[in-house]
């Protein structure tokens, strides 16, 4: 299936797909509000401002499947992120990555190895794929990986599409 073609649903439950960032590099991450590796939100940010003007940008989908650290609703997770750590990048609506429950983005992005060469579900909050411009998956980094870390910097200027 074609990661384009997957409908979605924007935090404030309007319909969506990838399709509205076709051609350029994303970042596709499983996020959550009251996690150890929350504050991730800042790394993702400063990416999301860093690269925006040169064809990227970052795509946040709360999750509760991970201890049930993202209990929140739409608004209070859409207030969290706006007041907490300016996010600016777009946020959909709270899906599941794993299990029965599996969003059919993440049943797709989850074929992925990442760079060990594991494949398969995802182990926590802030997994982090990164899918090229032509809406191929090209990286996919685990959840302690920092998003400002060298691999996932040189992994985004690799697919700038600018």
């Amino acid at each position: 299936m074609n990661l384009y073609d997957i409908p979605l649903r924007t935090l404030d439950g309007q319909p969506a797909s990838l399709a509205d960032h076709k051609g350029k590099a994303l970042l596709v991450v499983n996020v959550a509000s009251k996690c150890g590796l929350t504050p991730q939100y800042a790394g993702l940010e400063r990416l999301q401002q860093r690269y925006a003007e040169r064809g990227f940008t970052v795509l946040g989908f709360p999750c509760n499947q991970f201890m049930g650290q993202e209990p929140g609703s739409a608004e209070e997770i859409q207030t969290f992120c706006s007041t907490t750590y300016g996010v600016s990048f777009p946020l959909f609506e709270k899906i599941e990555v794993n299990g029965d429950g599996r969003h059919p983005l993440y049943a797709e992005l989850t074929k992925a190895a990442d760079a060990e060469g594991a494949a398969g579900d995802i182990i926590w909050n802030f997994e982090k794929f990164l899918v090229g411009a032509d809406g191929g998956v090209v990286g996919r980094f685990r959840p302690r990986t920092e998003p400002e870390s060298a691999e996932v910097i040189a992994a985004i200027e690799a697919q700038l599409p600018s």
